[in-house]
């Protein structure tokens, strides 16, 4: 069966039935987010890669227990105020935990000692959680991963995957030795070590029967564990009493059609994929005799689907590209990973809240957990929430009404976002996201992310335009903005073209209306790679009809570090561009960078200097400028996330005082008013950490002011792009 648009045209009319629900609605809504660093012991450097996989909830639903593989450790998160997660700290474990589950008031841990791959060896961790002590370990013989306990709480499974070495035969299996599953007996929380058997998985699949390599497990209320065989491309189901392989199947392929295959630079639903494996990762049950799974994929598939299977392995439903398409429309699509797994859908929960069956499908690479609605039938898609960077793993609390994701990626060396655990409410109410949505066009969604510049129509109240960066560097776009819906509608996709062709080599990060049906585009230009900072002068229909670069005395000083908005003064004759750059070239005072002016009727280039801030950590620059009244306003943020970011704000210059002088002079320098901080907005749009890009702001035809985030086109990124409204009191 091939897959494409009609399930997904179905699966949109569904997401947006519930895009503004009705008060008596139930959603979930982020609530708060825990960064995992914050439990780092004091001896510790503060950034230590950390790392938050599998999560998992105490009995009372107060604590949170999450494996920290990087650091080698498990962590604790005190939410007995859940809008408030306080750190409960880390515990070592002598090795690699891969997992953690809870029964009664003991953590089991599964835990990694391999010697290498060639050599697995791993070891059952019993953690008490009052004391957060390790009382006692059990051998499991190989390298474990997933681990889960039955419903009555009389023995716990192990998936021993002794994974294979991706360095060895382009990493394909068999790899020696092969893994199995272990079943150790359970009292009160204990593991009776001496009871651990090994149920024996080989010779059952297609794909190198010699070599099973078990990813995940999960256990119905009747003791049956279902065990992926994700390298395998199998799934079996075993007696937890007795050891016996009860039934075993394919976990079989799928074609698709209407993705995007290519990691070009370009969003374009318009390719296929024929025969692909689904290879699942996480699998939950449903119920005693269905359950779902996330066909992340490995080295030889990866369907981007999930697939609900009965126990004899029959189809109940197939996801197809759907989800993928609907992560595509609220611009979480990871062009990089076009070309192979797309979203790669890996982690599940399944829990009731009230009278309501829900399972959450995680997405590793757009950063987003799925909510859908157990129908008993055709699933129900009715939420899409933002989640840190890459969820491995959640947590339902049903009992709380609470939901948490455990986000593995750490980004902190490198300054980007830290590894987060982040907790959502279910009540009555509106879904805080997504902030922005596409609609669909022939059945194919509008493309977009990345939006890092912003103007107002300027008849149309409500109507605002955006551009996206040179990460679609083959797609340059201009796109419609409809803000008077909610989310936010990106309703129509303009293509920047040059002679009737995509425009290449540009990174536009400023646009402005031309007075004529048209636009002026800012693109920011980079030596290193040949790309010229200018200005690009493009008619109603997209194409380009002037391109403006910058003069030699202005060249003199540049890096890559260049036009970051763009706007207009006046009219006519009289027009007047004006230009911030981002950060300081070699030719500006220090602690200054300047804004740049340029008349398209007499082409006379001049400029002013701008002041900025001071940052702590890291630097300042400017990333928009639009002229609104008696006034430039101007965005100043610097690149820090998360709780180390102090400057996201607004400044605004008078135009009176905009007196350009002549290149390669002396330059005035211009007095800012602070007209607003973004950070108290940036920290409650969806209760997530602070993002880094605060890029486009604009005024709408009524005055109303508005601002967007790049979201760095989900590239080590959570893809998150928050469009909000702007307070600005007393302001002209």
């Amino acid at each position: 069966m091939t897959y494409g648009f009609t399930r997904a045209a179905l699966t949109a009319a569904l997401l947006a039935s519930v895009a503004a629900p009705a008060g008596a609605e139930q959603v979930f809504n982020r609530i708060s987010s825990f960064p995992v660093a914050a439990n780092l012991p004091a001896d510790k450097d503060k950034l230590s890669t950390t790392s938050a996989e599998i999560v998992t909830a105490s009995e009372d639903g107060n604590t949170l227990v999450y494996s920290d593989s990087p650091f080698g450790a498990i962590g604790f998160v005190d939410i007995s105020d859940a809008k408030a997660p306080k750190a409960g700290g880390a515990l070592m474990m002598d090795g690699e935990p891969t997992s953690v589950t809870v029964v009664g008031g003991k953590v089991l841990v599964a835990v990694n000692t391999s010697e290498s791959k060639q050599k697995p060896s791993g070891k059952l961790a019993i953690v008490d959680l009052a004391s957060k002590a390790i009382d006692a370990t059990c051998d499991l013989g190989g390298q474990p991963d997933s681990v889960a306990v039955s419903a009555d709480k009389s023995f716990a499974a192990i998936a021993i995957e002794n994974e294979r070495d991706e360095d060895v035969d382009e990493g394909k299996i068999p790899q020696m030795p092969a893994g199995d599953l272990a079943i150790v007996s359970l009292k009160d929380g204990v593991a009776d070590c001496a009871s651990v058997k090994h149920v024996d998985l080989t010779g059952i699949s297609e794909v190198a029967p010699e070599d099973p390599e078990p990813e995940f497990v999960s256990i119905n209320s009747l003791g049956e564990i279902a065990v992926t065989l994700q390298e395998n491309n199998h799934i079996a189901i075993i007696d937890g009493k007795t050891g016996a392989v009860k039934t075993h199947f394919s976990a079989g392929a799928i074609d698709l059609a209407g993705i995007d295959a290519k990691s070009d630079g370009a969003l374009k639903f318009t390719g296929k994929k024929e025969g692909v494996l689904r290879e699942p990762d996480a699998l939950k049950w449903l119920d005693d005799n269905r359950f779902v799974v996330a066909n992340e994929g490995d080295y030889e598939g990866g369907s981007r689907s999930f697939t609900i299977f009965d126990k004899t392995g029959k189809v109940l439903f197939e996801s197809g590209p759907s989800l993928e398409l609907e992560i595509a429309r609220i611009g979480h699509f990871p062009d990089k990973r076009a070309k192979s797994k797309g979203v790669e859908l890996e982690g599940l929960e399944a829990a009731t809240f009230g009278d309501q069956k829900y399972f959450f499908v995680l997405s590793e690479r757009a950063s987003i957990a799925a909510v859908y609605k157990d129908t008993g039938a055709e699933p129900e898609l009715v939420q899409l929430l933002p989640s840190g960077v890459s969820p491995e793993g959640a947590v339902a609390i049903p009992g709380r009404n609470l939901f948490a994701t455990a986000n593995e990626v750490d980004l902190g060396e490198d300054g980007g976002p830290r590894s987060h655990v982040m907790i959502y409410e279910r009540g009555e109410g509106e879904a805080s996201y997504p902030m922005v949505r596409s609609e669909t066009v022939d059945g194919a969604p509008i493309g977009w992310g990345a939006l890092s510049g912003l103007v107002g129509d300027a008849e149309k109240a409500g109507t605002l335009y955006a551009v996206n960066d040179s990460f679609y560097a083959m797609q340059p776009t201009i796109f419609t903005l409809d803000a008077t819906q909610k989310p936010a509608v990106i309703s129509a996709a303009l293509p920047v073209t040059r002679a009737g062709q995509p425009a290449q080599k540009l990174d536009i990060e400023g646009i402005t209306l031309d007075g004529k049906g048209g636009y002026w585009l800012a693109s920011e230009g980079d030596p290193a790679k040949l790309v010229g900072h200018g200005i690009y002068n493009v008619d109603a229909k997209g194409e380009i009809k002037a391109e403006i670069g910058f003069p030699v005395e202005l060249l003199s000083g540049q890096t890559r570090f260049g036009l970051e908005g763009i706007t207009s003064v006046g009219e006519g004759d009289d027009l007047t561009l004006w230009m911030a750059v981002q950060r300081e070239w070699a030719d500006d005072e220090k602690g200054t960078v300047k804004l740049l002016s340029y008349k398209p009727k007499s082409k006379e280039w001049g400029a002013v200097r701008y002041p900025l801030d001071k940052a702590e950590d890291g630097w300042v620059g400017l990333s928009e400028i639009t002229a609104h009244g008696d006034h430039v306003y101007i965005v100043e943020r610097d690149n820090q996330v998360g709780n180390a970011a102090k400057i996201k704000k607004l400044y605004r210059v008078a135009i009176a005082d905009l007196k350009p002088a002549a290149l390669g002079g002396e330059l005035p320098l211009v007095k800012k008013e602070e007209a607003h901080d973004f950070l108290p907005d940036l920290k409650a749009a969806t209760n997530g950490y602070v993002v880094d890009k605060l890029e486009g702001f604009a005024f709408d035809a009524e005055g109303k002011a508005f601002a967007v985030t790049d979201n760095d086109g989900v590239d080590d990124s959570s893809g998150e792009t928050l469009f909000f409204q702007v307070d600005l009191k007393g302001t002209n």
